[in-house]
């Protein structure tokens, strides 16, 4: 069983900061792709950014480039988003997921991903 739990989200005027945290536990080895995905209300879910904490390599959404940085710290078992020159259109739930994969081309498909946390809200204004 593997369970995630996103922290760090709020309420934020544009272009300010925020980062969030998704602590990766459980039954999973330390070579996985984690996702961060978003969801605006009445929208699809959809990819933001994802890192294989294999070896570290990136993938971002092109509205997301330059403004979200995704990293990780393997010590805690934790990926963070950190998102700066926030704007309103990036008012979502925030999910992180993981699995058992390398990321690749397909990190932003849903059907990608096993393992889900239970969001947290981010709120530009």
């Amino acid at each position: 069983h593997v369970q995630l739990v996103e922290s760090g989200g709020g309420s934020v005027q544009a272009g300010g900061s925020l980062k969030l945290s998704c602590i990766v536990s459980g039954d999973i080895d330390n070579r996985y792709c984690v996702g961060w995905f978003r969801q605006a209300l009445g929208k699809e879910r959809e990819g933001v950014a994802a890192i294989y904490t294999g070896g570290g390599s990136t993938y971002y959404a092109d509205s997301v480039k330059g403004r979200f940085t995704i990293s990780q710290d393997n010590a805690k078992n934790t990926v963070y988003l950190q998102m700066n020159s926030l704007k309103p259109e990036d008012t979502a739930m925030y999910y992180c997921a993981a699995d058992q994969t390398s990321c690749g081309g397909s990190w932003h498909d849903l059907g990608e991903y096993n393992y889900w946390g239970q969001g947290t809200q981010v709120t530009v204004s």
